[in-house]
């Protein structure tokens, strides 16, 4: 990871994201919260397409043939995608009562969010087990103290990286870890001035052998690298608009 070329990049960005026509960029943005809702919620195995997300955000229209639960998810994840940058607009820290509201948005009408699990739970095909849910809860307020040193001792792309790693090595909630990593992954990327990202479904694969490498071994690279990766592409993107 050539992390000064993103610190470059993103200094090119902020510098000259003024000159971007607000057509193209409101109408980009609303195609990337789109496919990012869509992404997000299909590694989860949400059956929607891209086409039907769509139809559900922005043209308010019900698709035929799937469940109520996966519609309020990407209703959810919409509203819980733009919560997170008001919050980044008015300059406000992650912190708990951040994280709550974000997991009650996601589950709104699904169950109930915002609340740590109270049993254990196993991931599937993971060499990592979250930990019990005593030890989760000690866990959980670990990393909510260390996201400010974390913040000292790491660089911006390897804190986002973190942020989520962790979270969702730890599987706080009973449901919506992954939905809610990936929304604190984007607010770490977003207030240090970088763009947001979306993981491919396509990608799931690589994307949680680089979270189990880090959940069993520590090792963090695998996935800022992905992260890395990603940013740099949407960067490109977002220059190749400037005017």
């Amino acid at each position: 990871m050539d992390y000064q070329k993103l610190i470059r990049k993103r200094n090119i960005y902020q510098q000259g994201k003024y000159t971007i026509p607000e057509l193209t960029i409101s109408s980009y943005e609303q195609a990337f919260e789109i496919e990012y809702t869509h992404h997000s919620t299909a590694i989860e195995g949400n059956t929607l397409t891209l086409m039907e997300t769509k139809l559900v955000l922005e043209d308010k229209i019900s698709v035929g043939g799937k469940t109520l639960r996966e519609i309020y998810e990407q209703v959810n994840h919409q509203k819980a995608f733009r919560y997170v940058k008001d919050c980044i607009a008015k300059q406000i820290p992650l912190d708990e009562t951040i994280v709550k509201e974000i997991h009650a948005m996601l589950m709104e009408n699904i169950i109930i969010g915002g609340v740590y699990r109270n049993v254990d739970v196993y991931i599937s095909g993971a060499q990592h087990t979250p930990p019990s849910h005593n030890e989760m809860y000690r866990q959980v307020q670990d990393f909510y103290a260390d996201l400010t040193w974390k913040g000292q001792q790491l660089n911006d792309i390897e804190l986002a990286a973190w942020t989520h790693a962790e979270f969702v090595r730890i599987h706080p909630f009973a449901d919506g870890n992954g939905r809610t990593s990936r929304l604190l992954m984007n607010y770490q990327l977003m207030s240090k001035g970088f763009v947001p990202i979306s993981i491919a479904k396509e990608n799931r694969l690589a994307y949680y052998e680089t979270l189990d490498e880090y959940a069993v071994n520590k090792n963090l690279q695998p996935f800022a690298d992905m992260i890395a990766e990603l940013e740099e592409q949407q960067l490109d993107r977002y220059i190749a608009m400037m005017q």
